[in-house]
C-alpha cells in the first residue's frame, strides 16, 4: 500500500529534517517514516497482559486458570504420601526422641 502525503514545514522544522538527514546520510523521506515510526511506538496503546497459556487449549471449563476452585487438589499428589493442607494437620506433634 503506497500512500503519498505532501505536508509543508515551517522554516525550522524543514531545518531540522534537512540537518539530521544530512548527519545520519537519509533521504529527508526515510527521516521522516522513522519519525513516524518513533513516535508510534511512543504513543502506542500499552499492551494487556495476559496470563500465559489462557486460551491455548480448550478444557471445556471456561474459567480454568482463573478460579482458584479448579485449583484446589492441584499438586498434591506429588508431595508424597502422608502430607496434609495445613489446616487438615493434627494440632499434636510428637516429642522427638534422643
Amino acid at each position: 500500500m503506497s500512500t503519498t502525503v505532501q505536508a509543508r514545514l515551517d522554516e525550522k522544522s524543514q531545518a531540522a529534517l534537512k540537518r539530521v538527514a544530512s548527519q545520519l546520510g537519509w533521504s529527508t523521506s526515510k527521516v521522516v517514516r522513522e519519525g513516524i515510526h518513533l513516535v508510534e511506538q511512543r504513543h502506542a496503546a500499552p499492551r494487556v497482559r495476559r496470563l500465559i497459556g489462557i486460551g491455548l487449549f480448550d478444557s471445556g471449563i471456561s474459567d480454568l486458570a482463573t478460579n482458584k476452585e479448579h485449583m484446589k487438589d492441584f499438586g498434591v499428589k506429588s508431595m508424597g504420601k502422608g502430607w496434609r493442607r495445613p489446616g487438615e494437620r493434627s494440632s499434636k506433634r510428637k516429642a522427638p526422641t534422643k
